[in-house]
């Protein structure tokens, strides 16, 4: 544990923040979790346990830092009380530029002058993110990756103010973390949905056409790629509207018309047929 840091608050009790409070919690860090719903901290903390749980009955944990790593958890839906003695403030709220403007607003009047304000945003530039702040400096990307607990990455992203300071110390926190760390600079995408968003896009517009099946698009991907799902099925994964959402970002980001997203993958996700989370979306998981 990096004593400077000792004090974090994660913003954002949904798949990503709940696992975001687990890393760090589990690494002896003190952690605020926040939520404007009293009933999804409940959720988020319950689903922290039954995580821990696995992670005990693989030996990957014991019982007794379990019961200390909960213990570090504190819930709360009041954000102000919740900063003011944070070294580190995570935002892991739903990708949504207008939503994140305003909690970087929130989180710059309350968190103390010293400390980073970090953004889990997948896409969404983290100089625009920083603008809204009086300490763009200090503002910078910690792209988790899902699930957080089991995956090595944090794509580190810098702003165009963010300081070398601050993307040294970021870069050192991740570590600690147990974490892989890599850096990015602040273009649409970042390199890791840069790259991924253009391949399920693809496999969308090879299934929209009629190139192949849906279990042929995935299975030529993971045999002949190596990869450990199919685009199909990780695109279920992450959720329709989150693929759809990035793709947007890139394809206003850059103008290029090779980023525009494909008609199946607009309509899927307008009949709310968004992946795993809703039991539909290229597969069906409500099947018995």
């Amino acid at each position: 544990m990096i004593a400077k840091f000792q004090k974090v608050a994660v913003i954002g009790a949904g798949t990503m923040g709940n696992g975001i409070a687990h890393v760090f919690a589990q690494s002896g860090y003190e952690v605020n979790l926040i939520d404007v719903q009293q009933a999804a901290l409940e959720r988020a903390f319950a689903t922290i346990g039954k995580n821990m749980d696995r992670q005990v009955s693989k030996g990957a944990l014991t019982e007794a830092d379990k019961t200390a790593a909960l213990a570090r958890i504190q819930l709360s839906t009041d954000l102000a009380a919740a900063l003011k003695d944070r070294a580190l403030v995570v935002e892991a709220a739903t990708e949504n530029v207008e939503l994140k403007f305003r909690i970087f607003r929130e989180m710059d009047a309350h968190a103390p002058a010293h400390a980073i304000l970090a953004t889990n945003t997948s896409s969404i530039s983290v100089t625009q993110i920083a603008a809204v702040t009086q300490r763009p400096a200090q503002v910078i990307g910690m792209h988790f990756m899902n699930p957080v607990p089991v995956m090595k990455l944090v794509e580190i992203i810098s702003g165009y103010d963010t300081s070398a300071t601050v993307l040294a110390d970021t870069i050192a926190l991740s570590q600690d973390l147990g974490k892989e760390p890599h850096a990015s600079n602040d273009y649409p995408g970042f390199v890791a949905n840069r790259i991924l968003m253009p391949m399920i896009n693809e496999a969308a517009w090879t299934l929209h056409e009629g190139v192949a099946t849906k279990e042929a698009i995935d299975n030529i991907m993971k045999l002949g790629m190596n990869h450990p799902m199919g685009p199909l099925t990780l695109a279920d994964f992450i959720g329709l509207d989150v693929c759809l959402a990035i793709l947007r970002v890139l394809y206003d980001g850059f103008g290029n018309p090779k980023y525009a997203p494909c008609p199946l993958l607009v309509n899927m996700v307008n009949a709310g047929h968004l992946g795993r989370k809703t039991g539909r979306g290229f597969y069906d998981y409500n099947a018995a």
